[in-house]
């Protein structure tokens, strides 16, 4: 009897201890020794990282969706737009995490930290190129998104500061996929504390206004979010340059390297269009949903994908480990060690998403029901819930297997497949379920988890045909 309460007792003092060992950010070598540990060690940290992002979106549909629909429909237009500022991020960042994380792997941490300073200095020029156009035109926007005339009128000051304030959206990302690729995965998980913390007090302030402090309404959602981000911005680059962590940037540092561009850039431009692929599909989606169920469709469909989204990252945060590991593992020139790690991270995926599905598809109504009190909104979104979230085993699969190829550097594998799934079936089959057959927002939520289970079985498939290994970066 005392043996059999001493196994699970020793088990969970093991987990237990891991869970401290991944939260305390001490550095750690991850080319050598368990890679269950491995695995575990930098997957908390970045799950947590993604559910902190994640918390981003659900605060501010959360406060928005008290404002009424035409609120909760700019913020859902919106976001989908400044998704193509998150790809552009998310594609940096993954040209970042690859070239650091293959450095750190060949123990030449010099040139690890030049890399993350030449990748912050190419985002910085990309974004003010975007960010004062989007300032501009954020009413176009909007118009060309299917918004209506009274959710432009009352979203517009919104849509305008979340636009000119891309750079700190660019800059969160980015430095955290440089802090990913050093297997520092705490400090990234700190910075977006830091961040959330800061819009979690502001939202509240700044849409319903307290004391001298004036009601803003919807613009108060995107001024509190981009103040939130600028600050966690501001502790990520006090980290890297105060000689503390694994990267040390200097001034030094500051001086152009046309060599180390390029490389970030031959991977970073796959990697961006790779995700540009996908949130251009999801723009696509988002407007079929507004012109065939309008306003409460739309409404509906942005809280449900924010639900989804909440539940999906730390999902991308476990593959992130993935990437991390591939990265670290090819430096060192163990392949082999690379693969298993990618293996052993899809099966802890694949239970995480079995969890979630039951999850959301039992309690998705009264979820739903914090977020909004219109039935006909909320039918819409425990409708988009619990279709989508049909797919969530192969979402994490796919998942994996794309920033496993991300994170050898072989960026135009997963480009391909999101090419081919996104525009050549996703897109096509959600036309025909929408408008064809005249199924509606219905047609668009189905066609999500069919064309991402496709997806996520291609690149599977090329993932254990084995030619990543053979990328140099």
């Amino acid at each position: 009897m005392s043996t059999i309460i001493k196994v699970p007792t020793s088990r969970l003092s093991r987990l237990y201890s891991l869970v401290r060992q991944s939260l305390n950010g001490e550095i750690q070598d991850y080319t050598s020794g368990s890679i269950r540990k491995a695995v575990i060690l930098l997957a908390i940290p970045m799950m947590l990282e993604m559910c902190m992002e994640s918390v981003f979106a659900i605060v501010d549909i959360y406060f928005v969706s008290h404002l009424g629909k035409h609120a909760t429909s700019t913020v859902g237009l919106t976001e989908s737009v400044i998704t193509l500022v998150y790809s552009l991020a998310i594609g940096i960042s993954m040209a970042a995490t690859a070239l650091v994380a293959r450095r750190i792997g060949e123990k030449n941490y010099a040139d690890a930290a030049k890399t993350g300073m030449q990748a912050i200095l190419i985002a910085m020029a990309i974004t003010l190129a975007i960010s004062l156009p989007g300032y501009i035109y954020a009413g176009d926007i909007l118009r060309i998104m299917g918004a209506e005339e009274a959710a432009i009128t009352e979203g517009i000051g919104y849509t305008r500061i979340i636009m000119g304030g891309s750079l700190v959206i660019m800059l969160l990302f980015l430095i955290n996929g440089i802090f990913r690729g050093a297997g520092d995965a705490m400090m990234a998980l700190k910075s977006l504390w830091l961040a959330n913390a800061c819009n979690i007090i502001l939202c509240p302030l700044l849409i319903r206004g307290l004391g001298p402090i004036p009601a803003y309404g919807i613009t108060g959602a995107a001024m509190a979010t981009t103040i939130g981000r600028g600050i966690g911005v501001v502790y990520q680059l006090y980290h890297l340059f105060n000689g503390k962590r694994l990267i040390q940037l200097t001034s030094k540092h500051l001086v152009i390297e046309w060599n180390t561009i390029r490389s970030i850039i031959n991977i970073a431009w796959p990697a961006t269009l790779q995700f540009i692929i996908g949130s251009g599909s999801w723009i696509v989606l988002a407007s079929l949903v507004v012109t065939t169920g309008h306003s409460d469709a739309s409404a509906g469909y942005q809280i449900a994908i924010r639900m989804v989204m909440f539940f999906l990252l730390p999902a991308w945060g476990m593959s992130n480990a993935a990437a991390t590991l591939v990265g670290q593992n090819l430096g060192a020139l163990q392949p082999d060690r690379a693969e298993a790690a990618v293996i052993k991270t899809a099966k802890y995926t694949i239970i995480f998403m079995a969890m979630v599905t039951c999850l959301l598809f039992v309690l998705s109504p009264l979820i739903i029901s914090f977020f909004t009190k219109e039935v006909a909104v909320a039918q819409y979104a425990i409708n988009a819930v619990r279709i989508v979230t049909a797919g969530f085993i192969f979402y994490g699969i796919g998942m994996v297997m794309s920033n496993a190829f991300n994170g050898a550097g072989d960026t135009r594998t997963p480009t391909v497949v999101n090419l081919v799934g996104f525009w050549f079936f996703q897109v096509p089959l959600a036309y025909l379920l929408s408008t064809t057959l005249q199924l509606g927002p219905t047609g668009v939520f189905t066609a999500i988890p069919v064309a991402e289970t496709g997806i996520s079985i291609a690149a599977y498939i090329l993932f254990k045909k084995g030619k990543w290994k053979l990328k140099k970066v």
